[in-house]
């Protein structure tokens, strides 16, 4: 696996790995002391928001301010989704003040030879090993169709699920064959953290290098590092046997959260990303130190290089 090395990671944003996502519908949030509670039928629920990572909120779902400040104050990404978070209606902000990250994203995103770069280090990733340098994108591409083909071959083996393709209709949920609706449901989970990541990092979630012009381009891209093995595997799983005392969806989201917490998924996005954007150059991690140490410090302002006609003059 093509993992660098990461020299100081005290520079990034802290993601934790605890309770890492947690989903609610039809219940309404509030603040308590520094963290917040849910109210469901069944009565309150105090959750410590320094443990969250993502809040997913369903239909019937009310959040008062009080509580979106202690969750933005504990750097938790809040998502409004469709039920059963089968769709994704839009998200609050991510934990960093500075625009650094986001900058060197944009200089990388924009030049073509460097964006094939980052393109060819997203697929060492998958493939766990480097690609041969003469490979277009598009036999890239062919490889990960594959890699991916093969897995699913795989794990409908392994579980004696039947497989007959990828293929769901958002209009019509419950028309979907188990193995689809659970892979849907683990890849929204997946996505929603992935996210969290992105935007707690200080990257932009829309400025992707394989998947372009969506607002979660980045995001796309980054979970499809681990979908092969973390969502893949356990939707089938969950599919193939699932509990009687819970829904299909439900059994995923819970079973996924301890996977993500096993496999110490959110402790390798940021250094994941890094290893595929690089570190940043000595002025931009300053830039971005003193972003985010002191918030209100009046902000730099941009003076263009001067020409050579404009030196001489």
């Amino acid at each position: 696996m093509l993992r660098g090395k990461i020299d100081d990671l005290h520079s990034l944003p802290k993601t934790r790995d605890s309770l890492a996502y947690a989903y609610f519908e039809r219940a309404r949030i509030d603040r308590h002391e520094a963290s917040i509670s849910v109210w469901t039928a069944e009565g309150e629920l105090p959750i410590p928001a320094a443990s969250l990572a993502v809040l997913m909120l369903g239909p019937g779902t009310t959040i008062t301010h009080s509580a979106i400040a202690a969750l933005a104050e504990n750097n938790c990404l809040v998502v409004w989704c469709g039920e059963e978070n089968v769709r994704f209606y839009a998200a609050g902000m991510g934990g960093t003040h500075s625009a650094a990250r986001l900058l060197h994203q944009a200089r990388l995103v924009s030049d073509p030879e460097l964006r094939m770069g980052v393109v060819r280090r997203m697929y060492a990733i998958r493939f766990a090993e480097i690609p041969p340098a003469h490979y277009t994108i598009e036999q890239l591409r062919g490889m990960e169709g594959a890699r991916v083909r093969d897995t699913y071959a795989r794990v409908s083996r392994d579980t004696g699920l039947e497989w007959h393709g990828r293929t769901y209709d958002r209009s019509d949920w419950s028309a979907g064959d188990p193995a689809n609706r659970a892979l849907s449901a683990a890849n929204s989970c997946l996505y929603g953290l992935c996210h969290a990541a992105v935007l707690a990092a200080g990257y932009s979630p829309a400025m992707g290098f394989i998947h372009t012009g969506h607002q979660r381009s980045f995001v796309l891209d980054l979970a499809d590092l681990y979908k092969c093995e973390l969502t893949i595997p356990l939707a089938f799983q969950v599919a193939a046997d699932p509990p009687a005392d819970m829904g299909l969806e439900r059994a995923v989201r819970t079973k996924l959260r301890d996977v993500f917490r096993e496999t110490r998924l959110i402790e390798r996005l940021v250094p994941d990303i890094e290893q595929v954007l690089g570190p940043l150059d000595a002025s931009e991690a300053l830039q971005a130190e003193a972003a985010d140490a002191d918030p209100s410090e009046p902000l730099p302002l941009w003076t263009p290089e001067p020409t050579d006609n404009s030196a001489g003059a």
